[in-house]
């Protein structure tokens, strides 16, 4: 599959580990930025992010910030997005089979390195369940 990897200053050291990490699972990665841990506005590089999930350009997304809201929030503005906010394995499994997430985002400041990794692995080979969750997730887009 194919990765696409962003964030902002925050999510800057993670996203450096986990482009390897991903990487190593056999998938490639596409980086969105940033490119150093300077301050930046997090919409600069999840805006892109999302817009190549939505053009299938790539398989799925992973934003990197501080609380993992603000690239939530972001991403979430696009209608073929479906972003979701994960602090364990539990709820990266949950917006995969429940909710058909295709962009995962992450709270550097509040998950461990390790952590973050056991999300991304579960995220990328859990499936949507469809069936019951399919009609609200049909639901979601205005």
């Amino acid at each position: 599959m194919k990765i696409a990897i962003g964030g902002d200053h925050a999510g800057f050291s993670y996203k450096k580990e986990l482009i390897g990490f991903i990487e190593n699972l056999g998938h490639e990665v596409k980086d969105f930025g940033p490119f150093s841990d300077a301050s930046v506005d997090y919409p600069d590089f999840a805006h892109p992010l999302a817009f190549a999930v939505e053009k299938k350009e790539v398989d799925f997304g992973i934003l990197i910030c501080g609380s993992g809201n603000g690239v939530n929030i972001t991403a979430n503005k696009h209608q073929g997005i479906r972003s979701g906010l994960a602090w364990n394995t539990e709820v990266a499994s949950l917006i995969r089979q429940h909710n058909d997430a295709n962009v995962l985002t992450l709270p550097a400041r509040f998950i461990s390195l390790e952590e973050a990794k056991e999300c991304i692995a579960v995220f990328l080979k859990t499936s949507f369940e469809g069936g019951r969750h399919q009609n609200r997730v049909s639901k979601i887009s205005c």
